[in-house]
Order: structure tokens, then sequence, then C-alpha cells
């Protein structure tokens, strides 16, 4: 194991999707997502979709609290991708 924390990028797509009119879905997994920018990272929030870069826990933890709050609240389908970056 390296010493220094591994970076993630997290991408993702929360569906059903209303553009200039996100749902609570779209929100939570949103909201979930900006602990990464909290812990330093960086997020991106477009027009269809979200990505996000931090340390690996910090982006497993908000990748997993994103998607239970989509689905708590009503998605339907959460499209993801997430990757090591290399330093």
């Amino acid at each position: 194991m390296p010493d220094t924390p591994q970076k993630l990028t997290v991408e993702f797509t929360v569906e059903p999707f209303v553009p200039a009119n996100p749902g609570p879905h779209v929100l939570a997994a949103q909201a979930a997502a900006e602990q990464i920018a909290a812990s330093g990272g960086s997020v991106d929030i477009g027009p269809f979709g979200t990505s996000a870069t931090g340390d690996e826990s910090v982006v497993l933890a908000a990748v997993a609290e994103a998607l239970t709050a989509a689905f708590a609240k009503g998605a339907a389908r959460v499209s993801l991708q997430v990757s090591r970056d290399s330093a």
C-alpha cells in the first residue's frame, strides 16, 4: 500500500433526469458528492452529470452515500464510473 492517499475520480448520472429541473434524487446525490470538495477534493456539477476527484476513502464514502440518497429519493437508475487517477 502506498503511504500517500490514492486519488479516485467518480462520474455519475442520476435518472430520471429533467434538464434545468433536477429532482430530489439528483440533488441528494450531488449533495453527497459535495463532501469530496469539503475534504479538499474537487467537484464539477454539469448539466448531464457530476464528477468529483479526491482521496480514495472520501470518494468511496461519498459514492455509497450518493447511491443510498439517490435511490431513497426516487432514482430509477444511477450510472456510475470510478477510476484511479494516475499520478
